[in-house]
């Protein structure tokens, strides 16, 4: 029985609030007490509680600041998209009703996201712990300038050398994340539901440094070069960073929690995929 919700509204997104007031108003006629957490650009502190389902109105990065709070709960996230591209955020705001009734009488099972797990040490020191639903990157801090990079599968005692990458950048992604900045990248698409991580360069130095897929089981390991002489940053999901120093390894493996997203159906992913990539020869939705 679902007795609590709390609801991500993003107000940078047109209709918003509303949409948040629409939402509120049918829970608690339903009895279901709602919190709402409103927010501008990035939370300052999210919000505690224990909750049975969460609505996440906004874009994609909505969703990512959702499902950072809130998969180590198992609370469960129906993303409405407010936004323009919604690949993750597929819930259209007049069916959100209906997606949520088909979920509460058992029509919808929510689809279980691969999150990562990125510790960063330096001198033998963690000095950043935080997780991951689309990717994080390592790249330069400046523009065009690159960056060296060591990297390593496996765990400490079984860890096996990929070779060093130059280039300007290193994108490491979750199956949900391979429709974001790895795509656009060159990186593949993978079915968001696959135990899998891409690991794919930006505009690497050498045209043989290609885009991997590699078990999210697999411990990775990304050291940068001490000979490195421009700044690097660490960004996790496109919204936190984080200053990356010579020698500083960034571990990165499968975290113990997936995020849990409520859509339409199963099919719901493909059909995102043939509408927000104008396949099937169809041409533009709006043409």
């Amino acid at each position: 029985m679902v007795k609590s919700a709390v609801l991500f509204v993003n107000l940078h997104k047109k209709n918003a609030a509303q949409t948040s007031d629409v939402i509120r108003v049918e829970l608690e006629r339903r009895a279901i007490e709602a919190v709402v957490f409103s927010f501008e650009g990035k939370p300052e502190r999210p919000p505690s509680g224990s909750w049975d389902i969460a609505f996440s109105l906004g874009g994609d990065g909505t969703v990512l600041t959702a499902a950072r709070c809130l998969a180590p709960l198992g609370v469960p996230i129906l993303p409405v998209n407010l936004g323009t591209l919604g690949f993750i955020a597929s819930v259209n705001r007049d069916e959100w009703l209906d997606v949520f009734e088909k979920w509460l009488g058992g029509g919808i099972l929510p689809s279980e996201r691969r999150m990562l797990e990125i510790c960063v040490e330096r001198g033998g020191k963690a000095v950043l712990n935080s997780v991951c639903l689309n990717d994080v990157v390592i790249s330069a801090s400046g523009i065009a300038r690159l960056i060296d990079l060591d990297v390593q599968i496996g765990g400490q005692e079984s860890a096996v050398s990929i070779g060093s990458y130059r280039c300007d950048g290193l994108i490491i992604a979750t199956p949900t994340g391979s429709t974001a900045y790895s795509m656009a990248a060159g990186g593949p698409i993978v079915d968001p539901e696959m135990e899998a991580m891409v690991v794919n360069p930006i505009c690497p130095f050498a045209l043989s440094s290609r885009p991997l897929v590699l078990p999210s089981r697999r411990e990775m390991c990304v050291t940068v070069a001490e000979e490195q002489r421009s700044g690097v940053l660490l960004t996790v999901d496109g919204q936190d960073v984080f200053g990356l120093e010579k020698a500083d390894k960034v571990f990165v493996r499968q975290a113990a929690h997936n995020a849990l997203l409520i859509f339409s159906g199963k099919g719901s992913y493909y059909s995102a995929l043939r509408t927000k990539l104008f396949w099937s020869g169809g041409g533009r939705p709006d043409a």
